[in-house]
């Protein structure tokens, strides 16, 4: 479930006091899909006024990848656009058209990088999303926020289907139209309660934050995430799972299709604890008998293979490699003093967040915390904190709400 959605639809209890939103505004807009109609796209949102809606829809789940299958924009005197990005896949006249004018996008983190792929990036940002973490609203899904701030409900029964497909159906692209068509207003409502807040300084600061932020890099060793690895114990299972991983990508990837429709991560384990030695003892695990996993058999068993005959200078390491402090249940055995560090500053982060109203992540990162928890500034005073966290990450905010909080808790630690 991504912050997109709600675990059940919003406002079940009091759908009667919460209309639900089933038609945009001026009627479902017809699918742009060829370049002369994609002009008049842009030429109505060049003449329209103020902040730009935009959301997309992937296809997670079903294809390789996070690229757009449909882009959904709204802005006033303009009205709304369902643009196809696989048949426009150039969208760098609508980003003139945008120019410097704020984007409003839910979670922007997760379309940012799709909309970048086509060509539309963002000057000026309004993450309703994260507006509502700095404001400590329960729930930010946008359909809970918006039938808590607007007082409507939005259907969410389409968020996780195959955008890939074409033609989409019509209710399909009524849910993606009504996804944009109230987001200004929502973000309207926002802008107001961060300002009553004294928040919108910071918010400010985080949207800039996160149009600033570069590219996510690889991820080092991404077969690690095999949901199900716990269960395996030894570095010979560990090199079957990476085996059986980079190829069940690189099938995935020649055939743009999810990876876990290619194969479940349950069968990697599985074929990884087991070892099993030819395509029939493959065949009688469970998992491998779906239909494309089938078809594979024998790349699979070449992959357990390789583990099985894999020199013990080649098999991978029990953890990860990584550059930060070790896990924190070893602290009190390996590094007392660095365990109290790290109880009083999150002692102190939990409190600043608590008494702001905003979750302690959207304060400071854990990962920042732990960091100066386990190697604190040679002198522990609030300039040399600010740097630390400067260093990281963190905004002015955020460095002028703990700098000097965490320093006097760092130094009160070392004292205990």
């Amino acid at each position: 479930m991504n912050s997109k959605t709600d675990p059940r639809e919003p406002g079940d209890d009091d759908a009667e006091r919460a209309p639900l939103l089933r038609e945009p505004r001026e009627g479902l807009p017809e699918v742009t899909a060829d370049a002369e109609t994609l002009a008049g796209v842009i030429a109505a949102l060049s003449a329209g006024t103020g902040p730009v809606a935009v959301d997309a829809e992937r296809a997670s789940g079903y294809r390789y990848g996070q690229r757009a299958y449909l882009v959904q924009l709204r802005r006033n005197g303009a009205g709304s656009a369902l643009i196809d990005p696989i048949a426009c896949p150039d969208l760098s006249g609508l980003d003139a058209a945008v120019g410097e004018a704020e984007v409003v996008l839910h979670a922007a983190h997760q379309d940012l990088p799709c909309l970048s792929e086509v060509n539309l990036r963002p000057k000026r940002l309004f993450d309703t999303e994260l507006a509502g973490r700095l404001l400590g609203h329960p729930r930010v899904g946008l359909g809970f926020m918006v039938e808590r701030m607007l007082d409507i409900r939005l259907a969410k029964e389409h968020s996780a289907v195959d955008w890939s497909q074409r033609p989409l159906p019509e209710d399909w692209l009524r849910y993606a139209a009504l996804d944009v068509e109230i987001l200004i207003e929502l973000r309207d409502s926002l802008e107001a309660e961060l300002e009553e807040t004294g928040k919108l300084g910071w918010a400010r600061e985080e949207f800039a934050a996160v149009l600033a932020a570069p590219p996510k890099e690889p991820r080092t060793d991404p077969w690690r995430r095999t949901s199900g690895i716990h269960r395996v114990r030894n570095q010979r299972a560990l090199a079957a799972v990476r085996e059986l991983w980079y190829e069940r990508d690189r099938i995935a990837q020649e055939r743009d299709i999810s990876p876990g429709r290619v194969l479940p991560d349950a069968a990697i384990v599985e074929a990884a604890t087991t070892m099993p030695r030819s395509t029939t003892d493959l065949a009688k695990i469970r998992q491998f008998g779906i239909k494309l996993a089938r078809r594979y058999l024998t790349t699979w068993i070449k992959a357990v293979n390789r583990a099985r005959d894999m020199a013990q200078a080649d098999l991978p390491r029990p953890n990860a490699p990584g550059d930060g402090p070790p896990p924190v249940n070893r602290w009190a055995d390996r590094a007392p003093e660095a365990a109290r560090r790290l109880e009083a500053a999150r002692t102190t982060v939990t409190g600043i967040a608590e008494e702001i109203v905003m979750p302690t992540e959207n304060l400071l990162l854990p990962d920042t915390v732990r960091r100066l928890a386990w190697a604190p500034p040679e002198t522990v005073d609030p300039d040399a904190v600010g740097v630390f966290l400067r260093e990281r990450g963190a905004r002015e905010w955020q460095v002028g709400l703990t700098a000097e909080p965490l320093a006097t808790a760092l130094r009160d630690a070392e004292k205990s």
